[in-house]
């Protein structure tokens, strides 16, 4: 006979996964974003620039390229369509609001108006290894300057900035260029259109990959790389190649020798000439703001977004060396970079207001330094905790973590289920500098018991040989009650 008794329906349970593209983050990533945040902004209010946050939505025919159109209105943004049946979009970077905000609120504004900012930035694009859809970036930003001195400001600003967040000097270089320079070599050359322009432009960005004669094949007719496939050239003619190649390679190290370098290969155009005299304002006030030669160099070769920027553009590139946790070494490259974007705010005022910018990663930063083994924060340490023996002791546990705290220490009680084994092992995970120990012997003699586990961890590690350091540091000791703090502030070094 069946059983026809009705089961329950099975309980649905949705597999717990992170969708693709967002990264969680634990106390070390937050730490060490924060500590790379804290550092850089220090430097900007130094400079005398703004805070300013702006919401995460824009209004997304505010966004440039960017722009949903009727029928793909999430294309490379997270847009929704609100009540009033306007499309608005999750922010995919903080220029395009700065564009915005500076234009709505230009005649209350000190102008030029400096502002910072920083946070979360979102990407519809096909995630990847390091290619977040949602990330943080940090600006700097000048609207309503057209020196070029604005411009070196920014760079200044970037190299301390960079320096403060952790890059030792020497460990990134800001690489400058200026989009009139090749403009002007370009024209003089009878490359006229947008399109040559452009495929110029793709092709030397290839000079690190292809080298020299690789680019020379795609400045020219074209190229035929390995697996077969043909990429057509910019369609320059022999000595037009010659001169873009020479003008990418006139790099010689020191700013003052390359702008000598560039100056005779732009020789004769108006608007390279242009380019050049504003270049050579930017070395003069980097110059007097101490930027030295190995902090920012001149480098034609950058050609960064030139078909967006309208003068003066800037790279940062890390120069450490880096290798991931296999040990494999790990090119970082790029970590930020920005430029002169004269035409941005007009799109909304119809009037070109000058404009002068940085922006950087803050993730791929903290990620290139701790490749480096120059982790940002250090390690995120955990709290000091009490291990709990007796619930009849609880009110004595939290007397120790009140005075504790009071005292700018962080520390908690123990308030799992376990014994003391795996407290000791909870308190080592948390990476906690010490574990306190308050039985009731201790609590009638009035003392207590500190174990210090960063003397552990550094034994386990292999600093035992130094007898003085290890006698400066008991690994276990009963102290008067009245003692505690002071104990734990020697022991984390505060």
């Amino acid at each position: 006979m069946t059983d026809t008794t009705d089961t329950p329906a099975e309980t649905f349970r949705p597999e717990a996964r992170s969708p693709r593209g967002f990264a969680d983050k634990r106390a070390r990533d937050l730490r060490a974003e924060r500590t790379i945040l804290e550092a850089v902004s220090a430097v900007y209010e130094r400079y005398g620039f703004e805070a300013l946050d702006t919401g995460a939505f824009e209004y997304a025919d505010a966004l440039g390229k960017f722009l949903p159109d009727s029928d793909r209105p999430n294309e490379g943004v997270f847009a929704l369509q609100d009540d009033d049946d306007q499309w608005m979009a999750l922010r995919y970077d903080l220029t395009a609001p700065l564009a915005r905000f500076a234009a709505q609120n230009w005649e209350t504004l000190p102008k030029p108006f400096r502002r910072y900012a920083f946070g979360p930035v979102w990407r519809n694009e096909k995630p990847g290894p390091g290619r977040f859809r949602q990330f943080i970036q940090c600006d700097a930003d000048t609207v309503g300057s057209a020196r070029p001195e604005a411009d070196a400001e920014i760079i200044a600003m970037a190299v301390e900035g960079l320096e403060a967040a952790g890059l030792p000097r020497g460990a990134a270089v800001l690489k400058i260029n200026n989009r009139k320079l090749l403009n002007g070599l370009l024209t003089a050359a009878g490359a006229d259109s947008a399109g040559q322009k452009l495929a110029v432009l793709r092709a030397v960005d290839k000079l690190d990959r292809l080298g020299v004669e690789g680019v020379r094949l795609l400045l020219g007719e074209g190229r035929l790389d390995e697996s077969g496939d043909f990429t057509k050239g910019a369609g320059l003619t022999g000595k037009a190649v010659d001169q873009v190649l020479d003008f990418v390679q006139a790099g010689a190290g020191g700013r003052a020798a390359t702008l000598d370098n560039i100056a005779r290969v732009v020789a004769g155009s108006a608007e390279g000439d242009e380019g050049l005299l504003e270049l050579s304002r930017i070395d003069a006030a980097l110059s007097s703001l101490g930027i030295a030669d190995d902090q920012a160099i001149v480098d034609p070769s950058i050609v960064r977004g030139l078909e967006y920027y309208t003068g003066a553009v800037f790279e940062a590139e890390l120069l450490l060396s880096t290798t991931d946790e296999k040990g494999n070494k790990v090119t970082f490259g790029s970590i930020g970079g920005g430029g002169r974007y004269d035409d941005l705010v007009a799109r909304f005022t119809g009037t070109v207001t000058p404009a002068t910018g940085f922006s950087f990663g803050v993730s791929r930063l903290a990620a290139a330094l701790r490749a480096a083994g120059q982790e940002a924060g250090g390690l995120a340490r955990g709290p000091v905790v009490v291990i709990a023996f007796d619930d009849a002791h609880m009110p004595e546990y939290f007397k120790v973590v009140g005075e504790l705290r009071a005292a700018g220490i962080p520390a908690e009680v123990y308030l799992g289920t376990s014994g003391m084994r795996p407290q000791m092992k909870y308190a080592d995970r948390r990476l906690s500098p010490a574990a306190i120990m308050l039985g009731g012997d201790e609590i009638a003699a009035g003392t207590v018991t500190i174990k210090d586990l960063d003397l552990g961890r550094e034994l386990a590690s292999g600093v035992a040989d130094n007898a003085a350091w290890k006698a400066e540091r008991p690994g276990q000791q009963t102290i008067p009650r009245g003692e505690l703090v002071a104990a734990v502030r020697k022991i984390i070094g505060s």
